[in-house]
């Protein structure tokens, strides 16, 4: 599958905002070299979160789950095995823009936990 090219502009406002999550992570310990899931959350319709689901492998992702808020907007959650250091966050971030554009989805950020590497 070839990946569209994604606006510069776009990927910086993402950046700035992994930033700022990217140094609450730290604040609370984190050390980024730690493996561990990743979510990554998409808005969109029904047919097209279903093409989304239908291809998660293919992406590198595993599906989590898929949730309605109360207005009924569904988003659909994918996760993978991966460090929070700058670089690997930034080639997700901008993997996630990419999937937007093929699936006419909404990106809508990712999350993960704090890993200090304490059991």
């Amino acid at each position: 599958m070839t990946l569209p090219e994604v606006s510069p502009a776009r990927l910086e406002e993402e950046w700035a905002a992994d930033k700022d999550v990217l140094a609450s992570l730290r604040e609370n310990g984190d050390r980024p070299e730690i493996v561990r899931m990743v979510d990554v959350s998409f808005r969109g319709t029904e047919p097209a979160l279903d093409r989304l689901e239908e291809d998660a492998e293919e992406l590198g992702f595993e599906v989590i789950e898929r949730e309605e808020d109360e207005e009924g907007e569904i988003s659909l959650f994918l996760g993978r095995e991966q460090t929070s250091d700058d670089d690997a966050i930034r080639a997700l971030t901008l993997k996630c823009l990419q999937i937007e554009l093929i699936y006419d989805v909404e990106y809508d950020g990712w999350g993960c936990t704090a890993e200090d590497g304490a059991e």
